[in-house]
């Protein structure tokens, strides 16, 4: 299955996977809505995932896709290769990850070890993310993903009790994250998040 927001790359994904020997493509979806939809009606072996969508996206549609199909392999698709973007996908539960400027044959790669596997990352990504994770844990700087999810909303200039619905959370619980990422980043206003936030490319 393939989900992406531009028609003109899925329709090359289609027609490049579609002549590709063992692969089919069952369905297609150009947003998160149209995707949830067709992934409860039709089968399929892998999602090959864009990571910025319409509607829900990112780590927050992946996590929402393997909390009802656990066993769906993901593979993200996408422009961005900066090792957070790359790291929040494969904590919210992606089984790879590839980015658009990759070689057809490398895309066809990553499909079939995901598939056989359930895994796939390019050794020049697994490295960065090994000194990321290295990087990030030495200065203290560790968010959980509910964490992550909040401050993603933060950044969108979404309320406390706006996150909280969003996420199926109470109102309490959001102030909590909140005060909490506050805390381990060492900022005390939205204004420093924002900031901090673009400075290391955390949404995309």
């Amino acid at each position: 299955m393939l989900a992406d927001d531009h028609e003109l790359v899925r329709a090359g994904l289609v027609q490049f996977l579609g002549s590709s020997p063992g692969i089919e493509i069952v369905a297609e979806a150009p947003g998160s809505a149209e995707l949830l939809e067709k992934l409860s009606v039709t089968q399929a072996d892998l999602l090959l995932l864009d990571m910025t969508m319409p509607g829900l996206s990112g780590e927050i549609l992946i996590t929402s896709i393997k909390g009802i199909w656990p066993d769906m392999h993901i593979l993200v698709l996408s422009m961005h290769n900066e090792t957070q973007v790359v790291l929040r996908a494969l904590k919210a539960g992606a089984s790879g990850y590839i980015c658009k400027d990759c070689s057809p044959q490398t895309l066809l790669d990553a499909i079939r070890k995901v598939v056989a596997t359930g895994k796939y990352l390019d050794p020049a990504m697994v490295e960065r993310l090994a000194y990321a994770t290295a990087s990030t844990a030495q200065s203290g700087q560790v968010l959980s993903e509910r964490e992550l999810q909040v401050f993603r909303l933060i950044v969108e200039g979404k309320s406390i009790s706006e996150i909280a619905r969003q996420l199926f959370i109470s109102d309490k619980t959001a102030s909590t994250h909140k005060c909490n990422i506050h805390s381990k980043l060492g900022f005390k206003s939205v204004a420093e998040l924002v900031r901090y936030a673009i400075e290391h490319k955390l949404f995309v």
